[in-house]
């Protein structure tokens, strides 16, 4: 309540609370983050962006067992996008006034750094006011690996070829005794966050993301956002936090879909712990759009995305969509005033 930092054992303790009680504190933590920001009207503002995702490929050589969306290259279904039908995809964005594309794909074993570096040249040539948020951190781990080529090399050619952002998939859990039970063959903990320290050295922001409630304890949550916590202190590079839960359908990892109590207690507990990141997204993609109103007194203050189109999440099952009339709806039934944003949280007309 008075602003101060806490501890992860502290954290162990506020996650026992009475789910309304951490959902209090987590709003008086909201509002000393955002009260001073959009000209000190933050806390009444919740924001949310049109952009669109595009996985360029699914062909993926990692066989995460928590991913329903992959394929091998010998089955039918495998894909790889061509930059022209990348383009079409983005031209429908822009036509209803979209801003950003979140691009991602497959760790694909063949693809080179021409098709990378051609894909996004083409892209902002022929879209230059459409930010490109790409490439999570595993994959910029695959792509030094298979170009053999330094990880700052890889960043700063991507950076220069137009990469606006990157965005902050595959963290699921960043500790590896979790990774190696849900992902083998993912990168490790400290890979995925030197990605990040490496990008946000080269200017490039980030958002960072937890999916949680499969394998892993609530120390090993409490860990991943300690070790957020502390890389945002280092380099202040983290523009928002994401979380969600774990969506067992279609998955060759066996579970409980966790419900929107769970779902909402660690958002609370996040936007407590996070304490130097300015913004809190609402996961309604997976737990719908009531339970992401309702997050916005959790401590969210960002609906996230129209989204025009998603494949990841819908192939596990979980096939929530909502316009942008929507999103602005739900926003101002839970009182507060909606506001369309860039990438950095910076309000658009």
């Amino acid at each position: 309540m008075a602003g101060e930092r806490i501890s992860p054992e502290e954290a162990c303790d506020l996650y026992s609370l009475p789910l309304p009680e951490l959902g209090i504190l987590a709003d008086v933590r909201r509002r000393q983050k955002k009260r001073e920001a959009y000209e000190g009207a933050g806390e009444r503002i919740v924001t949310y962006i049109v952009d669109r995702n595009i996985n360029y490929t699914n062909v993926c050589n990692v066989g995460c067992k928590f991913c329903a969306f992959y394929r091998r290259k010998r089955d039918p279904d495998h894909y790889v996008l061509s930059p022209e039908k990348i383009s079409e995809k983005v031209a429908e964005l822009e036509a209803i006034g979209g801003t950003q594309i979140l691009l991602q794909g497959g760790h694909h074993p063949d693809l080179g750094i021409d098709y990378y570096l051609e894909l996004i040249h083409y892209l902002k040539e022929k879209h230059p006011k459409i930010n490109i948020h790409g490439f999570s951190p595993p994959e910029f781990i695959h792509f030094s690996q298979t170009f053999q080529m330094p990880l700052e090399e890889v960043l700063r050619r991507f950076r220069d070829a137009g990469l606006g952002s990157v965005p902050g998939g595959g963290a699921e859990i960043l500790v590896d005794e979790v990774r190696k039970r849900i992902a083998a063959r993912k990168c490790t903990a400290d890979q995925w966050l030197e990605v990040m320290r490496t990008a946000h050295r080269l200017g490039l922001r980030s958002s960072a993301t937890m999916m949680f409630g499969h394998v892993e304890s609530l120390a090993d949550r409490i860990e991943h956002l300690r070790r957020l916590r502390e890389l945002q202190d280092e380099t202040r590079g983290f523009t928002a936090f994401i979380c969600w839960t774990f969506q067992p359908e279609n998955t060759a990892l066996s579970g409980r879909k966790l419900g929107p109590s769970e779902y909402l207690r660690m958002q609370a507990l996040s936007r407590i712990f996070l304490d130097n990141v300015d913004n809190i997204q609402a996961s309604w993609v997976t737990q719908g759009p009531e339970i992401g109103q309702v997050a916005l007194r959790f401590g969210a203050n960002d609906f996230g995305s129209v989204m025009m189109e998603e494949n990841v999440v819908s192939a596990a099952g979980t096939t929530f969509r909502m316009t942008e009339k929507e999103i602005e709806s739900f926003i101002g039934e839970a009182g507060f005033e909606p506001r369309r944003r860039n990438n950095w949280y910076e309000l658009l007309s």
